[in-house]
């Protein structure tokens, strides 16, 4: 019985059984002549999401963005990870604050 206990308990904490976690949704941003490819997303609603941002310029960018409360710098030809979310539906929009003239983007949550 104890044993029985025990182990709801874990379950309960864990939230979830073994095996049965949900997987992130991944999604891919380039940054290339200082512009985001492509310059808009579309992601889904009440999830929680993992960007992954690839720097192909030689110098560093930083992932910033007020809608969605994130800043990064990202090294050039790097790789960088922005976590966002759970969004509600709608429009976030995002930029490359070294280049914010060209390095523009756009989160659309459906």
């Amino acid at each position: 019985m104890k044993k029985l206990l025990l182990l709801s308990l874990v379950i309960g904490a864990l939230g979830v059984l073994p095996g049965a976690r949900a997987e992130t949704p991944e999604y891919a941003l380039v940054l290339e002549n200082h512009r985001f490819v492509p310059p808009e997303l579309t992601v889904p609603a009440g999830k929680r999401v993992k960007l992954v941002i690839e720097n192909r310029d030689p110098i560093p960018e930083e992932f910033d963005s007020y809608d969605l409360r994130r800043e990064k710098v990202i090294a050039g030809n790097s790789k960088g990870e922005v976590w966002v979310g759970p969004l509600d539906p709608g429009s976030y929009s995002f930029m490359g604050e070294y280049h914010a003239e060209t390095a523009k983007g756009r989160l659309i949550a459906k």
